[in-house]
């Protein structure tokens, strides 16, 4: 290997590159925006839309009560409802978000409460359906109530005290800090997203080096330089791996910028009081950042290598298709609750530095496991250059027809 012919070729690559708009756009713009979009875009979407069905008056239909007029007057003084008269296909308007939901009131509610029966009220609803999520709770919070206060009142009378029926109580305590707490939630998403901006980030760049030369007949120019074949495929890799690490850097800094703006917005003067919420400390990122280079490596080589087949930029886009679907499995999977770090998982490319970003998020390093995958990603890495390398150097790979 010459060190500065493959400088030569990078640094020709690289310019080139940049001048193509779409390498720019997946780079640059993607990473820069999708995590201020998916915290305040789509996570502020999401808090509006939950917060105006909470406020929304729903339609309620109620069976029965004409004879528990007590408890019918205290329903419908709900202030999150409006009660609709009844409909024999009642379900079916719950289902066809017609209506959200809808109560029955058992004959004879009223009289049960003074003389010791036992009824059941029933509450149907569409499972899944948060609005009628929503309508439902108010009228479970009202029977709940309702219960409490005849249970209460039925003590009083026979002179008891509350505690009768309420011998203990019972507390969970969370005994894991805020930024645990906090790194557990985020650390099944953050590696997920960057994997996938760094896998975008070299796509285009793999393609344009490869198929893109072809189609533009400049590939013959270059191979007929007196440059050595493997010189120009790792100035052509190191291309690929400088977008694909520029994308992961500006994904984390973005990330880092997003979390902390949140921070602000979200908190206010309560950020002084509450100083490790929703914050990812350095040093976790720069452990993030060292467990993706050897993933970058493999994904910039592994799509340089396969991008070699395609004939045109066209045909490498249908090429690499599949490939984004093989990554995002693993990546996925990492998100899953249940599922943990172990030897066998630690061997899985993608899926153990998935697991293993989600624990340094947490603020747990256990090293045996970082060598293992860190080593581990690092052989899948340099078997996937081999192979690019091995490919370049095959002329039925570059020219064929």
């Amino acid at each position: 290997m010459n060190w500065r012919c493959i400088f030569i070729v990078w640094r020709k690559e690289w310019l080139d590159s940049l001048r193509d708009y779409r390498t720019i756009i997946s780079m640059v713009i993607i990473p820069v925006l999708v995590m201020p979009l998916l915290t305040f875009g789509v996570g502020g979407l999401m808090a509006k839309t939950m917060a105006k069905a909470q406020r929304e008056i729903h339609k309620i239909m109620i069976i029965g009560g004409a004879d528990s007029p007590k408890t019918l007057t205290r329903l419908k003084k709900l202030e999150t409802m409006e009660a609709i008269a009844y409909a024999a296909d009642f379900t079916n308007q719950i289902v066809d978000k017609k209506i959200r939901a809808a109560v029955e009131i058992p004959p004879g509610f009223d009289a049960s409460l003074t003389n010791n029966e036992q009824k059941t009220v029933q509450i149907y609803f569409y499972e899944g359906e948060f609005k009628s999520k929503f309508a439902s709770s108010p009228l479970q919070n009202f029977f709940l109530d309702l219960r409490e206060e005849v249970v209460r009142e039925r003590l009083s009378q026979r002179n008891l005290p509350e505690q009768f029926l309420k011998p203990f109580k019972v507390s969970t305590v969370n005994v894991a800090p805020l930024q645990k707490v906090t790194g557990n939630i985020i650390g099944s998403i953050i590696p997920y997203l960057i994997i996938i901006l760094c896998m975008t980030g070299a796509m285009y760049p793999a393609m344009d080096l490869t198929a893109g030369e072809k189609e533009r007949g400049t590939i013959e120019t270059l191979l007929s330089s007196p440059v050595a074949r493997i010189n120009i495929v790792l100035g052509k890799f190191f291309t690929v791996l400088t977008a694909a690490l520029a994308t992961t850097i500006l994904s984390l800094c973005s990330m880092g910028v997003s979390f902390l703006v949140a921070k602000k917005a979200l908190l206010g003067p309560a950020v002084s009081q509450m100083p490790k919420l929703f914050v990812i400390e350095w040093q976790a990122l720069l452990a993030v950042f060292l467990m993706i280079l050897p993933v970058a490596i493999f994904l910039s080589a592994a799509q340089l290598a396969i991008a070699l087949f395609a004939k045109s930029f066209k045909e490498a886009q249908s090429y690499l298709s599949p490939l984004m679907i093989i990554i995002i499995l693993p990546a996925v999977m990492g998100m899953l609750p249940g599922m943990e770090l172990n030897a066998k998982n630690a061997l899985i490319p993608i899926l153990n530095t998935s697991l293993i970003c989600k624990e340094i998020l947490t603020g747990i390093y256990p090293v045996g496991y970082i060598l293992l995958i860190f080593g581990s990603s690092c052989v899948y890495a340099a078997m996937a250059l081999a192979a690019a390398v091995w490919l370049f150097k095959r002329e039925t790979v570059l020219f064929r027809s």
